[in-house]
């Protein structure tokens, strides 16, 4: 039987090709020997004209697929298209099924097949070796001349003690470099500060070098793998028991804010006892009575070693300045802030801070000077007798919740500084029963002159906390903020300065202090520089005695001490907490 003409019978399927190819109706009507009337009925009703690139596509696949297979005789070459052509109409359905859907799977049964199979979850805290190379290449990059140094000083020495000026970087660095160095060699990395809180400073800075590298940390500890080892970044407080059975690289930082350090040291240098691991101490100087700085200047060295086994440290600034690897074993280093500008670093603008600082405070805050402070009305000693690490201490106290002491009620101090640039405003937590501790739950130190916004930050403080007692001192630029504060809580009081009520404020002060009844975190050296910074003095005419502080950005006029002290004004000098005013002068 002869294969019949496809075109012969249908001539209408045959039009519509020949038009989509570009024929006038005229030309297809004299080829498929029509009237031109039949065709233009053909065009109209079947919708040759709209039809869509896939459907003209699928047409001339399927008709010449169906002339193939009615042929009789076929060649090898007609059966090779016959699979072509079977095969483009597949994907053809596949991608008319994709218009219809917007389902990719459909235009790929694989990923379908993929999708079914059980989902591996992605490796926490895994570093690929490209995130590795990234992460590394920005840390050596972003680097000032003095931290390159304390890099290469890592490589060669096993301890590094720093003594440095305040925010040339140095925690950043170290928790970078921590990060870095677990990357390569696999070793356990441990950070020791004065408070949990403190700690997690560190762990920031390495979440975020991570980010570099598209690698999204969680967990405390951080338990970190690569291709090559996994290791642990731990970030702890000052609780010796908790520390003990860790090892790696030690970090500790500004160990001369550390409540009893010799005895921490004992238990921290055991983590990193071995010699594969490294040590590192790095601090701001606090007071020459500290009994870190025999540690500093290598006079515990020599405690229990016979004179000739004794050795000489250098401490001086000459010395150290471009670190030096000292006699004890320890490599030290001294970074003032004109040394920090000196090594590329372009944070500061030194002219500036002489103005804003006096000569004593620029030496200990920025030159790395220790203080004496045996004429400070609150010396060190007695304020480190504050410190807590909080975040363990304190389970009540919720930091990141809308009202961390839920509705426990608290207590406001408010202090401006006499220029007007500074102002500081605590949060105190009273005890609930007489005699037991205050707590400085929230310290907030703003710049700006103007009363209404000062006002409108202590106003939200009332919404986050249960505010029962606020106190303002109004001797001069505070005025302004008290009038507006009084107008949302008007039982604020007024302290109006005089000799006696600033001697009543710190003989109120020193009492609680003394009697370990006031905490704050362990990790807030600004709260003990600001109480350091207050010194007995006689006023102008010599006759009475007054007290003063200091000028600096860093405490103020120890504006968070006498925030504090206006808190605890409010109870009396006795120690109850009746609700009696106390003999404090009121305006």
């Amino acid at each position: 039987m002869q294969t019949p003409d496809i075109t012969s019978v249908n001539h209408r399927q045959t039009g519509k090709i020949l038009y989509w190819l570009g024929w006038s109706c005229t030309e297809i009507a004299r080829h498929l020997e029509r009237p031109v009337t039949t065709v233009h009925s053909w065009k109209d009703a079947d919708g040759w004209k709209e039809t869509a690139p896939v459907k003209k596509v699928n047409a001339a696949l399927e008709l010449r697929y169906i002339q193939l297979v009615m042929k009789e005789d076929k060649s090898g070459k007609d059966f090779k298209e016959i699979d072509l052509l079977g095969r483009q109409m597949e994907r053809m359905a596949r991608v008319g099924q994709y218009l219809n859907t917007g389902k990719e799977a459909d235009l790929n049964p694989k990923i379908k097949n993929r999708n079914a199979a059980p989902k591996k979850r992605p490796k926490k805290n895994y570093f690929s070796p490209d995130a590795i190379q990234l992460i590394t290449q920005q840390f050596h990059e972003q680097q000032f001349d003095y931290q390159r140094l304390w890099c290469e000083a890592g490589k060669h020495h096993r301890i590094r003690n720093i003594l440095k000026s305040r925010q040339i970087g140095a925690t950043y660095y170290f928790g970078r470099e921590a990060l870095v160095d677990g990357l390569d060699t696999g070793r356990n990395q441990i950070f020791l500060s004065a408070s949990k809180a403190q700690a997690h400073v560190f762990r920031e800075y390495v979440i975020q070098l991570a980010g570099v590298g598209d690698v999204e940390l969680s967990g405390d500890p951080l338990h970190i793998s690569t291709d090559d080892h996994d290791f642990t970044m731990y970030f702890l407080g000052t609780n010796s028991r908790t520390a003990q059975s860790y090892h790696g690289n030690l970090y500790l930082d500004e160990y001369f804010w550390i409540h009893k350090f010799l005895e921490l040291r004992k238990v921290a240098s055991g983590m990193a006892m071995h010699k594969r691991w490294r040590q590192t101490y790095f601090s701001t100087p606090s007071a020459l009575t500290h009994d870190a700085y025999p540690f500093w200047n290598g006079q515990l060295f020599n405690r229990g070693r016979k004179k000739d086994k004794r050795v000489e440290v250098d401490i001086s600034h000459a010395a150290l300045a471009q670190g030096r690897l000292c006699d004890d074993g320890q490599w030290r280093q001294i970074v003032t802030v004109e040394d920090a500008v000196a090594g590329g670093c372009d944070l500061f603008d030194l002219d500036q801070l002489c103005l804003e600082y006096s000569p004593d405070e620029y030496a200990n805050l920025l030159m790395c000077q220790f203080v004496d402070d045996s004429l400070s009305v609150f010396p060190l000693a007695e304020m480190m007798g504050c410190h807590v690490d909080s975040w363990e201490a304190w389970t009540d106290f919720k930091p990141f919740a809308a009202r961390p002491m839920g509705s426990r009620p608290c207590w406001l101090g408010y202090d401006p500084s006499n220029g007007g640039d500074s102002q500081a405003c605590v949060i105190l937590v009273p005890p609930v029963v007489p005699g037991g501790k205050f707590r400085i739950v929230e310290k907030l130190r703003w710049h700006s002159n103007d009363f209404a916004e000062q006002a409108e930050a202590i106003r939200k403080l009332t919404q986050r906390y249960n505010i029962t007692y606020m106190g303002i001192d109004t001797t001069g630029l505070g005025q302004g903020v008290y009038q507006l504060v009084k107008q949302f809580f008007p039982a604020v009081r007024a302290f109006n300065y005089s000799p006696e009520v600033k001697a009543t404020l710190v003989l109120k002060a020193q009492d609680v202090i003394r009697h370990r009844r006031l905490e704050f975190d362990a990790g807030w050296n600004d709260v003990t520089q600001s109480f350091m910074a207050i010194k007995k003095t006689l006023t102008g005419s010599q006759q009475r005695l007054t007290y003063v502080s200091g000028r600096s950005e860093e405490t103020g006029h120890a504006d968070v001490a006498w925030a504090t002290m206006h808190a605890l004004a409010n109870e009396p000098l006795e120690g109850s907490t009746a609700r009696n005013r106390s003999i404090l002068e009121i305006s």
